[in-house]
């Protein structure tokens, strides 16, 4: 087999000791392709300006000569070196901290490059890095890489290294871009995009490198989950459910509420993919209380109607306990039997859940990370809902679905993002959108107060309360933390128990046992608890109608779309609900968080916003929601590429030249390594 940058191990590179390959390991570097492809994060700019172009507190390049005697200061073991310079015409102090050894080198009349730190107040600049021209040292000009370092692994080592892996390995790096896409974007060849990158002649070649590989990567992502799609559409056959419009329908109209619009023409689209021959594979996305859990409902009800089995699959006790009670109910007059499968069902009453679920006796069984344990067996498992999909790992998701014969496959988040968005990124799921909210639902009014106004807080607790209503306290730690100065929830317990002596306040956190947490909330439910102080273990908990308020200090640590979530846990009974957030942040970030919750309570509003603040690493949670980790791409700044890309592949897979042509055999050859034909699932 011919020897490829992707198999050659990056020991092969001229300077790489067997101690720097441990250190590479760490970072993930195992291959020459893993080192050429390992990018700068930004660069220092060596190339010089001239003084009277600058503003205080830019980091610049200055090409100067000594003019004075350098002057060195100690104090408590550290030290202070200044010396008078001139940049032509003008006349300046350059100072280096704890760099002592320094002064011998700088001579009366010696040219040097000073990099650092411009202070217009002191005329000074505050050195970082420097070089003298007479010793040939050539980064003056330049525009250096700088990589995500660590150990013994330097800056310059890495430079180096890379430069020596671009001149041992460059001409064997291959184009995998077919040349329409090059010629319609005129890109530059993939083995001067990565050297551009890596060794920038200037800021625009820099960019037009970039502007490659960023387009190359995102291509390469769309093209795996749409040729999934395309192959899976035709070969992978799924559970043909084979219910009647009339039996939904009376299932429908059992309901003590009428569906919106949006829930109609979703339900229209699950039924289209149950009645199909191939896997449901849909992604269904709504804000909070937009009413995903009916639609559930309905899934699971068509599936055993057309004689098989369900599973509902949900991250809580609670959460689970809550959707048994409301799908119990639902399903009573039709005769669906429901089971409850948790950590906290074991002994005798496992064994017999167990059997009966084997034996078909349970058509539809509702638990936790529970469900995928070895020993459960479904006779015949038809549908596979997941709620808060995000939070499940990706190997979680695909056991449960593996208990049966390529169930169809429906996944639920209350985190929604904006529909394209979705489309693209969940390339290889169909996408269905709640964005409308249930009639009736009174919109929650929040409001943002400083912690000097906590007295008007409790006040509009007891007000709260006093009228009958409950009340949630949500604080960011569960025990006291030296690191952080916050609120914590054992802390809080007791003064809201001093402040209200009247009131049954309860207390709910994440280290408390399943049990535990049950007889808190089944409290608070029955409304025998008036306040529950809570960290966000509540984030996914029981519905309480009657809880109309809800506090969280410290709001400005948490992220919009979990204050978001927390806000949602009020506004589900018919009385006005507030949600009110605690904080005074000292960030910039904070105080736009503060804002928005403010200003909408749109889910997909605040979800867009929530993204650009946070990026899509954190907003998605890249390990547990499957999304890709790219190297160069950033999904919100290139997002329009990331359009673009999309699109690009769909035109190329409906031609019949992309799976025989030679133009496109590197592309066939990378869905090959990716294992795209394998039709299994994608997750």
């Amino acid at each position: 087999m011919t020897s490829t940058i992707d198999t050659i191990e990056v020991k092969t590179i001229t300077g790489v000791s067997a101690q720097k390959l441990g250190e590479l390991h760490a970072f993930g570097v195992f291959t020459v392709k893993d080192l050429l492809e390992y990018y700068p994060f930004r660069y220092e700019d060596y190339r010089p300006r001239s003084l009277s172009e600058i503003k205080h507190g830019d980091k610049v390049t200055l090409e100067a000569k000594v003019i004075g005697i350098p002057v060195l200061q100690r104090f408590g073991g550290k030290s202070r070196l200044s010396c008078k310079m001139i940049a032509e015409p003008w006349m300046f102090t350059a100072t280096w901290f704890n760099r002592h050894y320094v002064r011998e080198q700088l001579t009366v009349g010696r040219e040097i490059v000073l990099i650092g730190k411009w202070d217009q107040k002191r005329t000074q600049i505050t050195v970082t890095d420097y070089e003298f021209p007479d010793r040939g040292e050539g980064k003056t000009g330049t525009l250096q890489p700088v990589y995500s370092v660590g150990g013994k692994i330097t800056q310059s080592w890495i430079r180096k290294i890379i430069n020596q892996g671009l001149q041992q390995f460059g001409d064997m790096i291959p184009e995998i871009l077919p040349h329409s896409i090059m010629r319609k974007y005129d890109f530059m060849p993939r083995k001067r995009a990565i050297a551009t990158i890596h060794q920038p002649v200037d800021t625009r070649e820099g960019q037009q490198g970039r502007r490659r590989m960023v387009y190359e990567e995102l291509f390469l992502f769309q093209l795996k989950v749409q040729s999934f799609r395309v192959l899976n559409r035709g070969r992978m056959d799924g559970v043909v459910h084979t219910v009647d419009n009339t039996t939904v329908r009376q299932f429908v109209r059992s309901l003590p509420f009428e569906l919106t619009d949006a829930q109609k023409h979703v339900e229209l689209e699950i039924l289209h993919d149950m009645r199909s021959p191939y896997c449901m594979n849909r992604l269904l996305q709504g804000d909070v209380g937009s009413g995903k859990t009916v639609l559930a409902a309905i899934a699971l009800f068509a599936t055993v109607k057309s004689g098989n089995q369900g599973a509902f699959m949900v991250p809580t006790e609670i959460l689970a306990e809550q959707h048994l009670r409301s799908l119990a109910k639902m399903f009573e007059p039709f005769g669906v039997t429901v089971g409850l499968l948790t950590g906290s069902v074991n002994g005798r009453k496992r064994k017999d859940l167990l059997a009966a679920l084997q034996m078909g006796m349970i058509d539809v069984v509702i638990g936790t990370h529970a469900l995928i344990q070895e020993d459960v067996f479904f006779r015949g498992l038809g549908v596979v809902v997941t709620d808060e999909q995000h939070r499940f790992g990706v190997n979680q998701r695909s056991v449960l679905r593996r208990k049966g014969y390529n169930p169809d496959v429906l996944t639920m988040t209350a985190t929604p993002i904006p529909r394209t968005l979705a489309i693209t990124v969940f390339g290889d799921m169909d996408v269905s959108t709640l964005s409308e909210r249930p009639k009736g639902r009174i919109p929650i009014t929040t409001y943002w107060v400083k912690h000097d106004l906590m007295e008007r807080v409790l006040k509009l607790i007891s007000r709260e309360i006093d009228q009958g209503r409950q009340a949630y306290l949500i604080c960011p730690l569960i025990e006291e933390s030296e690191k952080l100065d916050v609120q914590n929830a054992i802390d809080l317990h007791i003064q809201m128990g001093q402040a209200f002596p009247n009131y049954k306040v309860g207390l709910l956190h994440g280290r408390m046992t399943p049990s535990e947490k049950d007889v808190v909330m089944r409290a608070f439910y029955s409304n025998e608890l008036q306040l529950l102080i809570s960290t966000t273990v509540v984030e996914v908990g029981v519905d309480v109608p009657n809880a109309t308020l809800m506090i969280i200090m410290d709001a400005d640590r948490f992220g919009l779309s979990q204050l978001h979530q927390l806000r949602g846990r009020v506004g589900r009974g018919q009385n006005a609900s507030y949600c009110v957030l605690v904080a005074d942040p000292k960030s910039e970030i904070g105080r736009e968080r503060m804002t928005a919750m403010t200003e909408t309570d749109d889910g997909f509003e605040i979800s867009r916003r929530d993204l650009a603040l946070r990026g899509p690493g954190d907003f998605f949670g890249t390990k547990q929601s499957g999304l890709p980790e790219f190297r160069l791409a950033d999904m919100t700044a290139d997002f329009e590429v990331l359009e673009q890309a999309r699109d690009d592949v769909a035109e190329l897979l409906r031609d019949v030249a992309f799976w025989t042509s030679p133009d496109f055999a590197p592309l066939r050859n990378y869905l090959q390594n990716e294992q795209i034909f394998q039709g299994d699932l994608m997750d």
